[in-house]
């Protein structure tokens, strides 16, 4: 079988909500307020590509390639990472609304999340060494058995998860939010 190849193009203003969008390889194409809600992207490669004003919520993954991939300014609600395809996974996230989804055991090295929302996102068992939560809301993120050493939540906020059931050597937090760290010994901080 092969792969449809599409490279170095723009697609801007297309909806392809509910479709069905298959072998398909793109190589530093750029997306521009295209809607891919609840569409099935499973079983296409996208390497060193950008999604600008983009709606993901709901859409299929399954063995989808996402190498070096850049969200900006995107919908990625409800999305079910852990069924992409692993290898060279990669992405950055600014100014996006992930809520609801899950990168469960996901190897998210250096990932940076920047102005995003991250309300109710599955981060359990996930590598995210070194990453980045600059200005993110993480009301209701689950983080249990997840690598974050030296991961940077200084500016990160609403976070809530217990350090004893995660991997936290060198990880950086602000003073102002450290009650998030200890909410399982319920304290009245003051």
């Amino acid at each position: 079988m092969d792969l449809l190849l599409h490279q170095n193009k723009t697609f801007e203003n297309i909806d392809y909500s509910e479709q069905k969008i298959t072998d398909s390889e793109y190589f530093k194409c750029e997306f521009i307020n295209c809607n891919f809600s609840k569409s099935d992207l499973s079983h296409n490669d996208f390497m060193e590509c950008s999604f600008q004003n983009c709606n993901f919520s709901l859409a299929i993954l399954n063995n989808t390639g996402l190498k070096s991939i850049k969200f900006i300014g995107c919908k990625l609600m409800g999305l079910d990472f852990t069924i992409c395809n692993n290898f060279l996974f990669s992405m950055s996230f600014e100014g996006c609304i992930l809520d609801y989804s899950t990168f469960f055991q996901k190897k998210m090295k250096k990932t940076n999340f920047m102005d995003c929302s991250l309300q109710n996102v599955d981060f359990s068992n996930a590598d995210l060494t070194m990453a980045l939560f600059k200005n993110g809301d993480l009301s209701g993120a689950i983080f249990a058995g997840t690598n974050l050493e030296k991961a940077d939540f200084r500016t990160a906020k609403n976070y809530s998860f217990d350090p004893g059931e995660n991997k936290m050597k060198r990880a950086k937090f602000s003073k102002s939010q450290l009650a998030g760290l200890l909410d399982k010994f319920d304290l009245d901080l003051e």
